[in-house]
């Protein structure tokens, strides 16, 4: 038995966890309690803050659904899904690769499949874009059948999860690149919009007096085989917020601006956004989404 004073705890709670069988989990969680332990020794952590604490992570949790997660919101504000994002970029993105983005709390898994140059706005009205490409290899090489994902909210600024009942999909689409993959769909332009607020999360962001806004965005998960999986998103320049994004996941070479007029679209008279994704070689870090569809984080019923 001894004595422990606000130093020596953490020392012997490291201790107690030095036989985890699990090297990168003991790794991470050795980090976690020293980090956590200085923490809250340089802010001198007073009960009723260490308690309203363990009631704002319980009110996170609570607010998770199959069509909400609330803990990667909190992590998107926070810069921590960016951080991660930007880390694991280093990793395995080669230097032609397309930069990443955050997937985001809104991602769903089995998005309405689509034909090349059909529209994801089965619902949603609004001014009609077209956006068109090719996605590559890092020579340039067009990627021939790379599966591509996207969604966006619609024209109000609403993801279908907020616009409708849960179980309908709109701005959503699945489809797969031609032979030299190229790809084109249309859609309707998004509208940036306000995270939701009316969570532990919302809380928050008004009690540090942030504004709370994403910019207008599209999102993309790429993949092919042999490839690593791109997640990313492009941004419209003319977004009052593109400079300050609340989640951080604006790069200035994923900023876009659609047009009349650009060369190769496929209607002329629609506005159009050209933009060619560089996929990266799958490397021995893999892949990995910085985000995930809500529901497959819901524990298992029973």
């Amino acid at each position: 038995m001894q004595d422990l004073d606000s130093a020596g705890i953490t020392e012997a709670v490291l201790a107690q966890m030095a036989d985890t069988p699990d090297a990168r989990l003991r790794e991470i969680a050795d980090a976690a309690v020293r980090h956590l332990h200085d923490f809250a020794r340089e802010v001198n952590l007073k009960p009723d803050e260490w308690l309203a604490g363990i009631a704002f992570m319980t009110a996170v949790g609570q607010a998770c659904t199959p069509y909400r997660q609330e803990f990667i919101l909190l992590s998107d504000v926070l810069g921590l899904s960016r951080l991660v994002n930007v880390m694991h970029d280093v990793t395995g993105r080669e230097a032609a690769g397309t930069e990443t983005s955050l997937l985001g709390p809104f991602f769903r898994e089995q998005a309405p499949k689509i034909a090349l140059g059909d529209s994801i706005a089965k619902i949603g009205q609004g001014e009609e874009i077209m956006i068109f490409g090719q996605v590559t290899d890092a020579a340039g090489k067009g990627v021939p059948g790379a599966q591509v994902d996207v969604w966006q909210t619609d024209a109000e600024g609403a993801y279908d999860l907020q616009a409708h009942d849960p179980t309908v999909m709109d701005m959503r689409g699945q489809f797969r690149c031609d032979a030299e993959g190229r790809f084109r769909f249309r859609t309707v332009r998004p509208l940036g919009y306000m995270i939701p607020m009316d969570g532990p999360v919302g809380d928050l962001i008004n009690r540090q007096h942030r504004h709370g806004y994403r910019p207008a965005h599209i999102h993309f998960l790429i993949s092919a085989p042999e490839y690593r999986e791109l997640v990313t998103a492009l941004y419209f320049a003319d977004d009052e917020h593109v400079d300050s994004d609340t989640v951080f996941g604006v790069s200035r070479s994923l900023v876009i601006s659609p047009a009349v007029g650009v060369e190769g679209a496929p209607d002329p008279a629609v506005p159009s956004i050209r933009y060619d994704f560089c996929l990266s070689r799958e490397t021995e870090e893999g892949g990995g989404r910085v985000g995930s569809d809500p529901s497959k984080l819901m524990p298992a019923s029973g």
